[in-house]
C-alpha cells in the first residue's frame, strides 16, 4: 500500500514590513542599509493536499473550488522538463520550479499530489503561489525524509520559486510557519525568524478591493531605489524601510504581546500613512491606489475597526483591517460583502497559558535503600542556593510556584504518601517551634504552605511504566497543556529565568508537546532517551524532532542519533528532564493503554512511545535550556549534586 499524507498549507498576510525583505537583502552590495523587519501571519484559508511517492511528478485535484479551471498536470521527474515549465507562463510554473530545485540537490523521485481543498483566495497579496511551493517542498521532506527544518522548508520553497518568472522576496514563504504571526529579519541573505506571541486574541479581516495591480511594476519601480539612493525620494525609501520600519515592528511586537489592539491599530494606520508619504512617490502611478484609500477613510469601516492598511506589495490590491471584537469582526466581513468585495476573516489566537505540572512521585527509590525505608526519596536533603537546607521535592515545586505555576499534581504511590506530603506542605508547624526560628525562616515557612495549596495528589496503584503514571493526571490536566517535571531532578538555571519557565517560554511560541533536552556524551546514550531531529533556529536552540529512542545503543546512536552543532561537530542530545504534554497526548497515552502497547522488554507503558507518534502527527520540539539537571535518583548522581549544586 502505497504512503499517503496530508499536509495543509494557510495563506499568509504581511501584518507589517512590506517591501522589507527584499530591501534588507541589498545589505549583501550596500552595507549602510538598515536590515529589514516584517510581521507575517498565516491564515485560517490554505491548501489541502493528499500526497503520495510517485516516479513522475504530478499535480492533480479534488476540490470544489478548483474544478471548473482545472486541467491535470504531469511530467516526468526530469530536471531538463522541470526547468522548462518552470520558465512558462504555466499555472504549474511554481510547483515545476520547486521540484526542479530538489531534484537538482537531493536524492528524490517524483511525487503525487492531490488538491482536495482551497480555501485560499488567488491574486489577492495572500501569497497562494508560496503556499504551493512550500506545500511541494514539505512534501518531497516528508515522504523522502529530507530533514529539512521549517525555514529549510521555506528556503526550497523560495529557491524553487525564483525558478520562475516570478521574483517574489522572501517572506512571502512564511507560510511555511502556519497559522501563526512571526517576526522575520532580513539581514542579507540571512533570514531569522521569531514566533510571537498574543496576549489577547486580534480580531483580523482582509479583502481584495476591487481594483488593479501591477505588482511587477511596483517592484521594477522600488528596485531602481537600490541599492544606493540617488535622490530624495529614494532616500526617503531607504528611510521607511529601513529605521522607521524597525521602529514600527518592535512596536507592533509589543502591542501583540500585550494585548493592546486600539494601539496596534493606530500603528497600522501610522505604517500606511509612512507608506504613501515616503513610498508610493518612488512608484506614483502604482502605488495611488485610489480604492484603497476610499475604504481607509470609509467612516462605516472606522467604527468597526481599530485600523487598517494595504495588503503586500500594496496599490490596489487587497487591504486588511483590525476589527475592535468578533461581532465587528462579522459585521464587517457583510458590510465589505454588500458592496461587491471578497472578504476573509482570521483570528490570532493567544496561546495556552501553562498554569498546571504534573510530578510523578510514586517510586520506592530502590537505588537509594537503605534510607528510602525511613523517608521517601523526593524528601532526602539538599543545600539551596539560599542556604536552606531543604528536600529535593521543595527545591522542585518552589521553582514551579516562582514560574508562575498555580496548580500541582504528585502521582503517588498511595495513601500513606499521600500523608506525608500533607504533613510536610499542608500542616503547620506548631508554635513553639515556630518561635524559634529566625524571622527569615517564619516568612519562608508561609512560602511553603503556600505551596502546598497548590497541591493535589493521584495515586498509580500498579507500577506499569513512566507513560502510565503520567496518565494517571488525565483528568487534572483536562483539555490544557501541562508541564511535567522528575521529582528527583533539581534544575539549575544560568539566567534569571528558571529552567521551567525557558521552557514555558518556548512552547508559548510552538504550541506543540516539547521537550527539555542537553547533550550527553556518546557513551553514556545507553541510559537516556536520546532525540534526533533538525535546528529550527540558528542560535540551536529549538530541535524539530525525528527521532525518538529510548536507550539507544552507542552503535544506533552513532549511525542514526546525532545532531549537528556549531563547526559542523556531532553531538547527541537527551531529554532533561523536564516536558509540556498537550492533551492530544494523554489521548496517546490512552489509546496504548487500551491497546496493551506496553514496552515488549519490561512491559511497560513509556512516555517515549506516546511522544514519538507525535513525530508524524504536526510535530515534537527540543529545546535547549541555558541550565544544568542535577539528579538525586542514586547514589553516584547524588553525590555530585551535594557537591556541585549548591
Amino acid at each position: 500500500m502505497e504512503e499517503k499524507i496530508s499536509l495543509f498549507v494557510p495563506g499568509r498576510l504581511c501584518l507589517f514590513g512590506e517591501h522589507s525583505d527584499w530591501a534588507g537583502l541589498q545589505r549583501v552590495i550596500n552595507a549602510n542599509i538598515v536590515p529589514g523587519a516584517s510581521i507575517v501571519t498565516g491564515i485560517e484559508q490554505g491548501i489541502y493536499a493528499d500526497v503520495c511517492l510517485s516516479d513522475n511528478f504530478s499535480v492533480h485535484n479534488t476540490s470544489k473550488q478548483l474544478k471548473n479551471t482545472w486541467v491535470d498536470f504531469e511530467s516526468p521527474m526530469q530536471l531538463s522538463e522541470l526547468k522548462k515549465t518552470a520558465a512558462s507562463d504555466s499555472y504549474f510554473a511554481y510547483v515545476a520550479g520547486v521540484a526542479s530545485y530538489l531534484l537538482e540537490n537531493y536524492h528524490v523521485s517524483g511525487l503525487k499530489i492531490t488538491i482536495t481543498n482551497m480555501t485560499l483566495p488567488v491574486k489577492s497579496g495572500l501569497s497562494s503561489s508560496a503556499a504551493i511551493c512550500v506545500l511541494v517542498a514539505r512534501a518531497f521532506n516528508k515522504l523522502y525524509n529530507l530533514n529539512m527544518s521549517t525555514l529549510g522548508e521555506m528556503t526550497m520553497a523560495f529557491k524553487g520559486e525564483q525558478r520562475t518568472k516570478s521574483r517574489c522576496g522572501r517572506l512571502d514563504q512564511a507560510c511555511a510557519f502556519g497559522e501563526n504571526p512571526i517576526l522575520m529579519t532580513f539581514d542579507g541573505e540571512d533570514i531569522e525568524v521569531e514566533r510571537l506571541v498574543v496576549k489577547e486574541p486580534l480580531y483580523w479581516v482582509f479583502s481584495d478591493v476591487g481594483g488593479t495591480k501591477d505588482t511587477i511594476g511596483i517592484l521594477s519601480d522600488l528596485n531602481r531605489c537600490y541599492p544606493f539612493a540617488q535622490n530624495e525620494i529614494e532616500q526617503n525609501v531607504h528611510l521607511a524601510l529601513g529605521i522607521q520600519n524597525q521602529e514600527i515592528t518592535k512596536q507592533a511586537v509589543e502591542f501583540m504581546k500585550n494585548g493592546d489592539a486600539p494601539s496596534l491599530g493606530k500603528l497600522m494606520v501610522k505604517a500606511q500613512e509612512l507608506f504613501d508619504e515616503k513610498i508610493a512617490p518612488a512608484s506614483p502611478k502604482n502605488l495611488k491606489a485610489p480604492k484603497l484609500h476610499v475604504l481607509l477613510k470609509d467612516e462605516a469601516i472606522k467604527a468597526l475597526t481599530y485600523g487598517g492598511k494595504g495588503v503586500g506589495s500594496q496599490g490596489d490590491g487587497s487591504i486588511q483591517f483590525l476589527a475592535k471584537d468578533e461581532k465587528c469582526q462579522k459585521e464587517l466581513v457583510k458590510y465589505l460583502e454588500n458592496k461587491g468585495l471578497s472578504a476573509h476573516s482570521f483570528t490570532i489566537k493567544p496561546r495556552h497559558r501553562v498554569h498546571k505540572a504534573i510530578i510523578p512521585v510514586a517510586g520506592f527509590g530502590t537505588r537509594l535503600y537503605p534510607t528510602t525505608r525511613a523517608i521517601k526519596k523526593e524528601f532526602i536533603p539538599v543545600i539551596d542556593k539560599d542556604g536552606l537546607v531543604k528536600p529535593v521535592i521543595l527545591v522542585i515545586l518552589e521553582q514551579l510556584y516562582d514560574s508562575g505555576i498555580d496548580e500541582i499534581c504528585l502521582i503517588t504511590g498511595g495513601e500513606e504518601d499521600i500523608e506525608a506530603y500533607t504533613k510536610f506542605f499542608m500542616a503547620p508547624l506548631l508554635d513553639d517551634h515556630l518561635r524559634k526560628l529566625p524571622k527569615k525562616m517564619r516568612e519562608y515557612e508561609e512560602k511553603i504552605l503556600a505551596i502546598g495549596k497548590l497541591l493535589t495528589f493521584r495515586i498509580q496503584t500498579e507500577r506499569k511504566g513512566f507513560g502510565h503514571a503520567v496518565f494517571q493526571c488525565k483528568d487534572f490536566v483536562g483539555n490544557e497543556p501541562v508541564l511535567l517535571l522528575l521529582g528527583d531532578t533539581i534544575y539549575q538555571s544560568n539566567t534569571e529565568k528558571t529552567c521551567s519557565q525557558q521552557l514555558l517560554e518556548a512552547y508559548g511560541q510552538l504550541d506543540k508537546p516539547i521537550v527539555s533536552i542537553h547533550k550527553t556524551p556518546l557513551e553514556q546514550v545507553v541510559h537516556y532517551g536520546i532525540l534526533t531531529g533538525t535546528w529550527e533556529d540558528k542560535k540551536q536552540k529549538v530541535l524539530k524532532v525525528t527521532e525518538f529512542a529510548e536507550k539507544p545503543t552507542v552503535e544506533y546512536a552513532e549511525d542514526y542519533l546525532s545532531v549537528t552543532i556549531k563547526n559542523k561537530e556531532k553531538a547527541y542530545f537527551s531529554v532533561f528532564g523536564q516536558y509540556i504534554l498537550t492533551p492530544e497526548v494523554f489521548t496517546q497515552l490512552e489509546k496504548n493503554i487500551s491497546d496493551k502497547k506496553a514496552t515488549e522488554k519490561n512491559g511497560e507503558y513509556g512516555l517515549t512511545d506516546a511522544l514519538a507518534s507525535f513525530i508524524d502527527k504536526g510535530g515534537i520540539y527540543g529545546f535547549v535550556p541555558d541550565g544544568e539537571m542535577f539528579d538525586t535518583g542514586n547514589a553516584e548522581a547524588y553525590k555530585y549534586t551535594i557537591q556541585h549544586y549548591f
